[in-house]
């Protein structure tokens, strides 16, 4: 357990060492984008009431001040106020975050559910022609972009179909379409990844002696190569989630899916400096946090990693 919370310690001394590194490069980036002052009271303001509105949100300091003033906030987790709606930058994205957990927590149980079966049945028997045929279906899909699935899907389902909405949030039917194109982006790699692995493993020794041993087929299959091709699969979730909130931001627009994808667009539209890093932070944080929990997972589906870290 001691080597466990040694690791851990270790990732989050990382997570300091990248969130400083992001959120300083993201501090002077976006300020050389544009002036928010000019963005929030509009082009027919004048200078005077252009340079009023910089003076009360810190915006006129010399740049190297701000940045001063905005770490030791940072260091009290003020993330500062939203120049758009007056309201705590922090507490703006944590409203909008549980709408995109719940989105990517669906998408990614759908892209679970249908990549692990798919996978185990196209390495049973990878040179079967159907297992072929389906194989090169999905590396095609793989290569589609979410954006194209969305805009299918609600031009089929939502719009000539009528079978769900195209937008919204309140009705649990509205979560369907953006769940399915944000498993989009992660499904048919699964499918790929878990299929390699159950294709390799049913060559290995262990395999070969189950099935000496009378092991059936189905055991061979779902007992002893599936828990072997899972660990890939903890392996690439991990390394996928950060796709998947970022995946979110263009399926949150094209579905006006009211989360921090949305939210992270607006804010950068409107140059709202506050909301766009405290959004960089929240995100850094919720990727370590579950590359943290399948760690543990990892070790517990591997006795190798379990018996070298005992």
């Amino acid at each position: 357990m001691i080597p466990l919370v040694r690791s851990v310690l270790r990732g989050a001394g990382g997570l300091l060492a990248l969130l400083f590194g992001l959120t300083t490069i993201l501090f002077f980036l976006l300020r050389v984008t544009g002036d928010p002052a000019s963005m929030l009271i509009g082009p027919e303001a004048t200078p005077e009431q252009v340079e009023s509105v910089k003076r009360a949100y810190g915006l006129s300091r010399p740049l190297i001040e701000q940045y001063g003033i905005y770490l030791l906030n940072l260091l009290q987790l003020d993330f500062g106020t939203s120049l758009a709606s007056g309201e705590g930058a922090l507490h703006q994205v944590l409203m909008h975050l549980p709408a995109t957990l719940l989105l990517a927590g669906i998408a990614m149980a759908l892209a679970l559910a249908v990549s692990i079966p798919l996978g185990v049945w196209l390495g049973s028997d990878p040179e079967a022609p159907s297992r072929r045929l389906v194989g090169a279906l999905v590396f095609v899909a793989q290569g589609t972009p979410g954006f194209v699935v969305g805009l299918l899907l609600i031009q089929f389902i939502a719009v000539q179909l009528r079978w769900l909405p195209s937008m919204g949030f309140d009705d649990a039917r509205s979560w369907i379409l953006p769940s399915v194109t944000l498993a989009s982006f992660l499904g048919p790699k699964l499918a790929r990844v878990v299929g390699a692995n159950v294709s390799e493993a049913l060559r290995d020794d262990y395999v070969r002696t189950a099935r000496a041993n009378g092991a059936s087929r189905r055991e061979v299959l779902w007992r002893h190569a599936l828990p072997n091709a899972l660990l890939g699969v903890t392996a690439l979730v991990g390394t996928q989630f950060a796709h998947l909130v970022s995946g979110s931001i263009l399926v949150e627009t094209i579905f006006a899916w009211p989360g921090i994808g949305w939210l992270l667009l607006e804010s950068t539209r409107t140059l709202d400096f506050p909301v766009v890093q405290a959004i960089a932070v929240v995100v850094g944080i919720l990727v370590f946090a579950v590359n943290s929990i399948l760690e543990v997972c990892f070790r517990q589906l591997d006795p190798r990693l379990r018996e070298r870290h005992a």
